[in-house]
């Protein structure tokens, strides 16, 4: 890991003076990334929110791209996989930024879910040099016509909030993807991104054989308090009508606020009970996976412009989505676990050095006790979660199959 002296000296001169234009230095998983790059390595990144994990994982392609000449023909240079859409569309907002203001040229696109399929099409005949996209664009597209033809050149993949995709179907889904890529552009680097990794080992050896570990400690430590409601605590449910008004207060008194909970149904009623005391006609607005995708961009966009006061939003927005007028985080019901907790309460600020600021609104008297044992949880840094598992077997058959019929043999 590279000292604070010799740091600035991986940076080109134009991104130099990016970063000192913003006030910014380049913190130690950053430069150490660049190093691991160089040598032709990826790495897997553990660092606090906030602390420009995201930004760590593009600096060696972006580096890479403003240092080599124009490619003749259009080639994907770059793959980010994200588990959410609404994180796939954020992170490109963001990269735009640097992108736009070094004058870099280069060209990144989004392709998920949401993407028309003409879209598609064209990115297949023409490949932007990075690429945004999810788990499961990634398979059909690893199991599409001529997919060894449009990864050869690949150069980099990275995998934000990994930790959340590793153990699971999905995960098991992008690993076996991972592995294909791997065969044909094997010169490509894999970077792993997260903020909370309960097994860092098994998490690197998952992105990877000898994958090095990056580490960056410290960050403010969140504000994390349990709502004691005025009002009587059912012993049961899960509608939190009875806390409606205390939530609607601490939305009010806040800059912009997002307001968790964990099923769709939970989502739409709340919505509607904040809007059913909404006096002061505050504009709260609405996100979860099943919204038409114009009105969740809609609310997104309102959101980073800062034009709305709260978002009623399930797990769409709980991973790695830069909200940086966001100043509390109110989170109904039980966050169901220490690790999805400290996720959603670094929503907030999105800054590591300044603590983010969390309610907790239990719905029943028994969520009181879970509430109460996940900010303990979190203050002695105690992470949960599931633990190395054996791949599933119907994940396997279905990439088999998907191979055979896509590939000669």
């Amino acid at each position: 890991m590279p000292d604070d002296q010799t740091a600035p000296s991986l940076l080109p001169p134009r991104f130099a003076d990016w970063f000192a234009s913003r006030g910014w230095s380049l913190r130690p998983h950053q430069a150490g990334l660049i190093e691991a790059a160089r040598r032709g390595q990826g790495g897997l990144v553990i660092a606090p929110t906030g602390g420009g994990k995201t930004l760590a994982g593009f600096l060696p392609s972006l580096i890479e791209l403003a240092e080599a000449p124009k490619r003749v023909h259009p080639a994907l240079h770059t793959l980010y996989i994200s588990p959410l859409k609404a994180l796939a569309t954020d992170v490109a907002r963001n990269l735009n930024a640097p992108v736009e203001e070094m004058a870099l040229d280069l060209t990144l696109e989004t392709r998920t879910g949401d993407t028309s399929a003409s879209r598609r099409q064209r990115q297949r005949a023409k490949p932007p040099d990075i690429l945004l996209t999810t788990p499961e664009q990634l398979a059909l597209l690893v199991a599409s016509e001529h997919a060894g033809r449009f990864f050869a050149d690949l150069r980099a993949v990275i995998v934000d909030e990994v930790h959340a995709i590793a153990q699971s179907k999905r995960g098991d889904l992008l690993s076996l993807c991972l592995a294909t890529l791997r065969t044909w552009a094997p010169q490509a680097w894999h970077i792993g991104l997260s903020a909370t990794v309960r097994d860092p080992d098994a998490l690197a050896r998952w992105l990877g054989p000898d994958t090095p570990i990056i580490r960056h400690q410290g960050g403010a430590s969140a504000n994390i308090s349990v709502l004691e409601s005025e009002a009587r605590i059912p012993w049961s449910g899960h509608t939190g009508r009875h806390n409606i008004r205390e939530v609607y207060a601490a939305i009010k008194a806040a800059k912009m606020s997002l307001v968790f909970v964990n099923t769709r149904s939970q989502a739409e009623m709340t919505f509607q009970e904040l809007w059913r005391v909404n006096e002061d006609s505050l504009p709260i607005a609405l996100h979860h996976g099943s919204l038409d995708v114009e009105q969740r961009r809609k609310v997104e966009a309102h959101m980073a412009a800062g034009k709305l006061k709260a978002v009623v939003c399930t797990s769409t927005l709980d991973l790695g989505i830069d909200w940086g007028d966001v100043d509390l985080v109110v989170q109904t019901g039980a966050p169901k676990g220490a690790s999805r907790l400290i996720h959603r309460t670094g929503r907030p600020n999105h800054r590591m050095d300044e603590p983010s600021r969390a309610l907790l609104a239990p719905s029943n008297r028994f969520e009181v006790l879970e509430c109460r044992a996940a900010v303990e949880a979190v203050a002695a840094g105690e992470l949960d979660g599931p633990g190395p598992r054996r791949g599933a077997l119907d994940v396997l058959a279905q990439q088999i199959v998907a191979a055979a019929a896509t590939q000669s043999w």
